[in-house]
């Protein structure tokens, strides 16, 4: 995945993080990286960030611990970056997230979007606890 490059995995892996972590811009990325020893354009960053995004997150999927079998689905409305958003999030009984939607709208499409991208991608579970009531 990495091969070829002149940087380090560990450096590509280390901006791609800062973008998605902290929100940072290219250019403060490469003020970061500088302020690291490691001199790298912003072009570049984004590069890797628009090339190493999908790998990596496919990575990360097939690290991911599974999940319970019985989920717990809910809604809520937030702030998020000063931006009012609905927040769709399931966890399973542990407390552990099993996935989550950020959208402006509340739509029904958007939370059935939800459910069947959660449950592609952490299977079916044996029961969904959608705001007090049960469905199986």
């Amino acid at each position: 995945m990495f091969k070829g490059h002149c940087f380090l995995k560990s450096i590509i892996i280390q901006a791609v993080y800062f973008k998605f972590r902290f929100g940072l811009s290219y250019r403060e990325i490469e003020e970061l990286m500088a302020i690291r020893g490691v001199k790298v354009d912003d072009a570049t960053v984004q590069l890797w960030v628009f090339k190493f995004t999908p790998l990596l997150e496919k990575e990360f999927r097939k690290r991911k611990k599974s999940v319970g079998r019985r989920w717990r689905m809910g809604e809520t409305y937030d702030k998020v970056r000063s931006k009012w958003c609905y927040l769709y999030r399931a966890v399973d009984k542990q407390g552990n997230t099993i996935d989550f939607l950020l959208t402006k709208r509340r739509k029904c499409m958007s939370a059935q979007s939800f459910l069947i991208k959660a449950i592609e991608n952490n299977g079916r579970p044996e029961l969904i606890n959608i705001d007090k009531f049960e469905m199986e």
